[in-house]
């Protein structure tokens, strides 16, 4: 089930941040960067987050989630997509990805990952977006920033 959630949910908060730290954690592993903003993230940090954000849950566990923003009205930017390890590859991040075009149709749609993140470059190709810039964060690493262009 996918449904809002509310990062400022005492009873949601911590589960939410132990998904994120989890996933970004894999990401910090694949691209070799532990720096990530999200991984270095507390709880006071993640409750008091202002992006809109969607939970996947499976039997009432919060297993995924995705955060975005509204830069303007045609475009949404997508700031964080976690996924629990323990529940990767059972296509949770698509089913997000899919909840978020439905509830939030834009004509725009941008995201970013770590360049060496192949499994997230994967799915973001296989989604219609195209790289648009890639960006050096620190010696060696990079994030490559992609966007998908849609008529509504």
């Amino acid at each position: 089930m996918i449904r809002p959630i509310d990062p400022a949910d005492p009873g949601l908060a911590p589960r939410l941040l132990e998904v994120q730290h989890r996933a970004y954690a894999v990401e910090a592993a694949l691209i070799g960067f532990d720096g990530i903003p999200p991984l270095q993230e507390d709880l006071a940090g993640l409750m008091t987050s202002t992006e809109h954000w969607l939970g996947c849950f499976t039997d009432d566990v919060l297993v995924a989630a995705v955060a975005y923003e509204f830069p303007d009205p045609e475009t949404v930017d997508i700031t964080r997509l976690v996924v629990d390890p323990a529940y990767a590859r059972q296509g949770h991040a698509s089913a997000l990805l899919d909840a978020l075009d439905d509830l939030e149709p834009r004509g725009l749609s941008l995201v970013s990952t770590g360049t060496a993140n192949a499994p997230a470059i994967k799915l973001y190709l296989g989604r219609g977006y195209h790289e648009s810039e890639l960006v050096e964060v620190g010696p060696g690493i990079s994030i490559t920033r992609f966007r998908r262009e849609r008529v509504l």
